[in-house]
């Protein structure tokens, strides 16, 4: 016995509503989990053609043991005591019988006589390892004896630290951002809760996902990564969620039928919402072309996050919302017959000002946008310590301090310079440059030398960088030694290098990539380039802005270079999500009236779904500065900027603008740039052919 067509339309949106209960139920524990997969040791990320991987590769024949080291500093400022000497020595002794760690030197005395440091090398997970010393030294320590834990291991277990509870914390502080906007916006208590229902169910497949890749080791993935896949899922799954949201109520006030209404919802978002989709992807997808890990592995994750939010989004939030009806909008239900109230408004003030004179709207619009990008040149990008990248107090910060006061900045993390034996003694006097405290052949191996170059200042920071490339340029210039200098300073300076050639790779595909998919959606080639080149100027503008707030405001110390290409891949790709949601509904009007009537009609329909996407993903982008992360608080304000620049400035008034003023040419090549008679486009059949049962709402 067959189906009848009213059972069909029951029983697929409850399949499909079952199927997403269970992947929830099951996926969701996995982004508590995702932590598990997570690497945040950054030289875990280096090319294999970074000089400092090189040397890490070289070390091994020096040591079969992999080890990172930990550095104990203790301080007493009335001068070091034998009972301070004992506690330590004995500390060190206790922390060589585990099997965790490495045997290390006794702890050496500083020359003030007030401070005493141990070095700790690590064969395990710092993160584990260096919780257990510090709970191990607050046993027994003597009154007045100040100890801490610092160096590279420290640095990881801290960084660790600040990304714990990641999960918990940004899902709470994002979905309770995006439940406030949506019941300001739609006033009602259902709508929200789906609308989040269906971004919490695109998260827990993305993150199942993930954590299968990750764990098998397909993909890279790290704190922030995890924090940024968090952030995208419920900020895209949202703002696809508005736009069907908007578009079915729209359809409710002129269709009867709410099946029939969503199929006419959903057959004319989608293909917005899975070009903005494919937009966002492809682009993040470009981070593949970097060549730190970290990127590459961001690129996948945030590719997997953006389609399990739109899959969502366009299988069971429809299949949820005609369940429901015109209920879930209570108490505000939109009446079938009721004027849409896009009609007027705001938007309608809006489009008529643009509408009267676009060419100085857009003039005067860029002119102020310009103001913003003439910033761009006080945005410091090119790197800061790692002790910067926190934004609170951490022990590691603190333990590097006292360090520096009492011993050579650099010690318990020396460069490591590998070379020829035969002209060991050689590069051991071009390593003593200005900068290196001393330096030392620490061992020989199958032909090879080791030489540890202790440096004077703390090895994260700028000085200790510049240090290392002066010892790279000095002992390179030994002929025939095939010198190369690694080492936890040498990395951050590899990772700093890399990241800047990333930039200048990877913003042209991403430009080239966002052109083809749009050229494909709206089948011209005019309007393509000019929705790219007005994102391109927010960009500008916004980082502009941003220099300014940092430097001025926050007083951030500077930026990681990978802040400007991040921004840029999540701007551009995400900035031109709104213009693709206008642009599409633009054309679609335009086939009916013509492009400056389509132009206004599509403002005015758009304008407030848009607006609300757009300040639901600034203040979802925003969540992340919860996180006590530099890179995570410069990303946040720069994306929750830059997002709401493009939705009330760029979408609003500057698109719309140069449309307008540029005519139908702006769908060059196609059909629309040659004929601008209005096209028949079947709009006017649909409302007559959808009122069923004597045009009484069906429920």
């Amino acid at each position: 016995m067959g189906f009848s067509l009213r059972t069909v339309r029951w029983l697929v949106p409850a399949l499909l509503i079952v199927a997403w209960l269970a992947l929830g139920s099951v996926g969701g524990p996995f982004a508590g989990k995702l932590s598990n997969v997570a690497e945040n040791d950054s030289s875990a990320f280096l090319p294999s053609s970074a000089e400092s991987t090189a040397v890490s590769e070289l070390e091994r024949e020096f040591s079969a043991m992999d080890a990172i080291p930990a550095i104990v500093v203790a301080e007493r400022g009335a001068g070091i005591t034998e009972a301070d000497q004992r506690f330590l020595a004995e500390k060190g002794q206790q922390f060589a019988d585990w099997d965790t760690t490495a045997p290390g030197p006794p702890p050496i005395p500083s020359q003030d006589g007030e401070a005493l440091e141990l070095i700790v090398p690590l064969t395990d997970d710092p993160r584990d390892v260096v919780d257990q010393m510090r709970q191990a030294l607050g046993e027994g320590r003597p009154d007045g004896l100040d100890v801490y834990v610092t160096g590279p291991a420290a640095q990881v277990a801290d960084l660790s630290e600040a990304f714990g509870g990641i999960d918990g914390l940004l899902l709470i502080v994002a979905a309770s951002v995006v439940a406030v906007i949506l019941v300001i916006v739609y006033r009602s208590p259902l709508l929200p809760l789906l609308v989040l229902l269906s971004s919490v169910f695109a998260l827990a497949l993305a993150s199942v996902l993930v954590y299968v890749l990750a764990d098998a080791g397909a993909i890279s993935l790290d704190g922030q990564s995890q924090g940024i896949l968090f952030i995208l899922v419920f900020g895209a799954a949202t703002d696809y969620a508005l736009l069907l949201v908007a578009r079915y109520r729209e359809e409710l006030q002129t269709t009867a039928d709410r099946f029939t209404a969503m199929r006419t919802a959903w057959r004319a978002t989608i293909e917005p919402i899975v070009a903005s989709a494919g937009t966002v992807i492809l682009g993040v997808l470009c981070l593949l072309f970097s060549d730190l890990a970290s990127n590459q592995g961001l690129g996948p994750v945030a590719a997997i996050g953006i389609a399990a939010s739109v899959l969502a989004s366009v299988t069971f939030l429809p299949s949820v919302l005609a369940v429901f009806g015109r209920a879930a909008y209570w108490p505000f239900r939109p009446r079938y017959g009721s004027t849409p109230p896009e009609s007027g408004g705001v938007w309608g003030r809006i489009a008529k000002r643009v509408d009267r004179s676009p060419r100085a709207v857009w003039v005067v619009t860029s002119m102020v946008l310009l103001v913003g990008v003439a910033f761009v040149p006080q945005l410091k990008a090119s790197g800061t310590s790692d002790s910067d990248i926190f934004l609170n107090p951490v022990e590691s910060v603190a333990g590097q301090e006292v360090l520096s006061r009492h011993f050579p900045g650099g010690s318990g993390a020396p460069a490591v310079v590998i070379t020829d034996e035969s002209r060991a003694e050689e590069v051991l006097a071009a390593s003593k440059v200005d900068g290196v405290a001393g330096a030392e052949i620490t061992g020989t191996a199958d032909g090879l030398v080791r030489i540890e170059a202790v440096l004077a200042d703390a090895a994260d920071s700028e000085a200790a960088i510049a240090t290392v490339e002066r010892l790279r340029a000095s002992v390179h210039g030994v002929e025939g030694a095939d010198a190369k200098v690694g080492g936890v300073t040498a990395e951050q300076l590899d990772t700093r290098k890399t990241s800047e050639r990333d930039r200048t790779v990877i913003i042209p595909i991403v430009l080239v990539v966002v052109f083809a998919v749009l050229a494909l959606l709206l089948r011209a080639v005019v309007a393509p380039l000019v929705l790219i080149a007005t994102v391109v100027l927010s960009f500008a503008t916004t980082m502009g802005v941003s220099a300014l707030v940092f430097n001025h405001v926050f007083d951030f110390p500077g930026a990681d270079p990978a802040v400007p290409l991040f921004a840029f891949v999540f701007l551009v790709a995400l900035g031109i999500d709104y213009n693709i949601f206008l642009m599409t509904r633009v054309r679609e009007e335009s086939l009916s009236v013509g492009t400056r009537q389509g132009t206004l009609r599509g403002l005015t329909v758009t304008g407030g779904v848009i607006t609300s996407a757009g300040v639901v993903l600034a203040a979802t982008f925003s969540a992340l500065a919860v996180l006590p992360i530099l890179f995570l608080a410069q990303l946040a304000f720069i994306v929750a900027f830059g997002v709401l620049l493009d939705t009330l400035v760029v979408r609003s008034l500057l698109v719309p603008a140069l449309t307008i003023d540029i005519g139908k040419r702006v769908w060059w090549p196609s059909r629309l740039a040659r004929d601008e008679e209005p096209v028949e486009s079947g709009r006017g059949s649909r409302k007559e052919s959808s009122q069923p049962d004597g045009g009484k709402p069906v429920e």
